[in-house]
């Protein structure tokens, strides 16, 4: 796996630049991805990320967008919100899809998309891009790139931005109980 270190942490929480660590993930997603990789964004953060890099990397057609609200472990607790809905425009049969998303944390969330995801069919490989592994990892779940690392109490949750220039911030806040 590879990764950067992220700024050094003022108090209350990690400096991170979230447009230097998405030009970190282009560098990332070039060395992973093969000429027939499909790009598939966990809603919402990482499928900024997807679609973004699609146009940035030249590659044609749209990146695919999961969601994973109807395979949630919480969905009792969380139900439908107004989520985006799954897109996936391609074949997953057989396709090599490059998964992204902005924070990796528990494994909770990748773990429902790629329930998701075989919904849809049976993709040849399956790995994960993230701009952040926060570490916390309740479930076996591994980002092949990580742009950085960093480490937060449980309280807090760190989420992706789109800023009003269309830039990407991340948002730092006390987390939601469960």
């Amino acid at each position: 796996m590879t990764t950067r270190s992220a700024s050094d942490a003022p108090p209350g929480g990690p400096s991170l630049d979230a447009e230097a660590l998405y030009l970190a993930l282009v560098d990332g997603v070039r060395a992973l991805r093969r000429s027939d990789t499909q790009l598939a964004g966990i809603a919402s953060g990482g499928a900024w990320l997807a679609e973004r890099l699609q146009r940035d990397l030249g590659l044609a057609g749209d990146a695919g967008i999961l969601s994973s609200s109807m395979h949630r472990d919480d969905f009792a607790q969380r139900g439908l919100a107004a989520s985006t809905q799954t897109r996936l425009p391609f074949d997953v049969n057989g396709a090599d899809i490059l998964l992204l998303d902005d924070v990796l944390y528990t494994g909770r969330t990748v773990r429902a998309v790629l329930n998701e995801l075989y919904d849809y069919g049976r993709p040849a490989r399956v790995r994960l891009a993230v701009l952040v592994d926060r570490g916390g990892r309740e479930l076996p779940v591994q980002a092949d790139f990580a742009a950085a690392r960093v480490t937060l109490p449980p309280s807090q949750a760190l989420a992706l931005a789109q800023g009003e220039a269309g830039g990407f911030v991340f948002e730092l806040r006390e987390a939601e109980p469960c």
